[in-house]
């Protein structure tokens, strides 16, 4: 079986100490807003559009990127993370995986609002590094290790400018 994989763009988008996360009923868990990166885009537009589709939010990039001296080209926003996710295994084989591109970001408000055909406000709530520690949430669902330790490091990076 030949493994198939695809570039994904995550963002957790911080406000106020805290940060959003949805319970995505496909995984029963609570993740940031991401999805795939299509043809014509660049990772971190992708992250961008995610987070506008999923949550009506308009994100700003927390990005440290040097600038390259390059006459014909331009640096990109690097990602805080790549990570590599096994999606579909069966019989112990790996059929699918997400290569996936993490960025932060900081959002100007907490108000959901989702584009149409997108999840509504009630799968999303916020979450501040206490809460993320506690995975106790009101949504049901229960963060992952790496989305606990990743939102707790997306609040202190938006915390510190």
């Amino acid at each position: 079986m030949e493994t198939t994989r695809h570039f994904t763009a995550t963002i957790y988008v911080v406000n106020d100490g805290a940060t959003a996360l949805h319970d995505h009923h496909r995984i029963d868990g609570l993740i940031p807003p991401g999805g795939h990166v299509d043809r014509d885009e660049l990772p971190h537009e992708a992250g961008l559009r995610e987070v506008r589709e999923e949550t009506g939010l308009d994100p700003t990039l927390l990005d440290s990127t040097p600038e390259v001296p390059a006459p014909d080209g331009r640096a990109l926003p690097q990602p805080r993370h790549q990570l590599l996710y096994d999606i579909n295994v069966h019989d112990g084989r790996v059929g699918h995986q997400h290569i996936d591109h993490v960025y932060f970001a900081t959002v100007p408000s907490r108000d959901i609002d989702p584009a149409p055909g997108e999840d509504g406000p009630e799968v999303w709530d916020w979450f501040t590094p206490a809460e993320l520690r506690g995975g106790d949430t009101d949504l049901g669902a229960t963060p992952d290790p790496d989305t606990v330790e990743i939102g707790i490091e997306a609040i202190e990076a938006a915390e510190s400018g």
